[in-house]
């Protein structure tokens, strides 16, 4: 069964980057909510959930039960227990009768229900809940297609405590979706990064096994570079430069990067550049060649060929969609 990590730190810890690395990664990580669920389980039933596209974060708020992945050991549930499960997956939260030789004999389905994003789903199996948790979905990317868990095939698991404030902070998303007040979307999605970065710092110190199968973190020379890029997508960037910054040879940093982040680096690099754009166009008052130079492009013409290419409208059209 998969673990927490509360007594973990008496162990040698896995060290994968610098934290000035790891704080450029979060700094350009860009997060949309997709949805929130709370789950409240009784003795002797299951709640069905999962199948969606987007990965989903799991924080157990109270009880004790299982969290059961198909093709993975159940994953033991208690105060404060966070779980990442990788999207596409189906799983189940339960919680044992101790009156039933241990047995879940009920269940609540949950998969294939869709709802408005801007509304709270409240799953509740049984009459006197013990369980209970906030499950949220949402999607974390670098760029326009570099989604940050698009290779994560098993879950994540960390065992947090009271000092962390995760309760808290799922609890203010919960109030921002239920006041819905002008910048509900901004909000919630701001609060779901402050639960993720928590787990990702964990990368720093975590022995647990998710640090080595999270492609990006588990690559410390190709880390190093995307980070970089991350941090400064408009400077002249090349793949010597890169492989330089990565410490590595120049084909040998072209295939390392390539089978971490699936892409090469230029094409990673022009999402990021385009990201950027998005967000000034969103923003600023700058002209489209002033957009274009800050973010690495001296060509105009490339610069609106790959912003359409990423987007599906030339600048000026995004810009009046966005504002309209």
């Amino acid at each position: 069964m998969y673990k927490g990590s509360t007594h973990q730190h008496k162990d040698k810890p896995i060290m994968r980057m610098s934290a000035a690395q790891l704080d450029n990664l979060l700094s350009a990580l860009s997060v949309d909510f997709v949805r929130l669920t709370e789950c409240l389980v009784s003795p002797g039933w299951r709640i069905n959930l999962g199948g969606t596209s987007a990965p989903s974060i799991h924080y157990n708020l109270s009880g004790y039960g299982r969290m059961v992945i198909e093709g993975h050991p159940a994953i033991e549930l208690s105060p404060h227990t966070l779980v990442i499960t990788p999207p596409n997956q189906h799983f189940h939260i339960e919680m044992p009768s101790e009156n039933s030789e241990n047995k879940v004999i009920k269940e609540l389905e949950g998969r294939w229900k869709s709802f408005s994003p801007d509304v709270i789903q409240r799953f509740v199996a049984g009459d006197v809940p013990e369980l209970m948790l906030i499950c949220g979905y949402f999607q974390a990317s670098y760029g326009a297609s570099l989604n940050l868990f698009s290779t994560l095939n098993t879950p994540i698991v960390e065992q947090f405590d009271t000092t962390q404030h995760i309760d808290h902070t799922l609890g203010l998303v919960l109030q921002e979706l239920m006041d819905q007040e002008v910048g509900t979307g901004a909000m919630t999605a701001a609060l779901l990064k402050m639960v993720l970065i928590a787990l990702l710092r964990r990368s720093l110190t975590s022995i647990n096994l998710w640090v080595e199968r999270f492609s990006l973190l588990g690559d410390a020379y190709i880390a190093r570079a995307f980070s970089h890029m991350a941090a400064q997508p408009g400077a002249p960037h090349t793949v010597n430069s890169l492989a330089r910054t990565a410490c590595l040879s120049r084909s040998s940093f072209m295939a390392r990067f390539t089978k971490v982040l699936g892409m090469p680096p230029m094409t990673v690099l022009r999402g990021l550049r385009m990201r950027q754009a998005a967000s000034m166009l969103n923003a600023k008052e700058l002209s489209i060649d002033q957009i274009a130079y800050s973010v690495g492009y001296t060509s105009r013409s490339s610069f609106l060929r790959a912003f359409h290419n990423a987007y599906g409208n030339y600048p000026t059209d995004y810009r009046a969609i966005s504002r309209a």
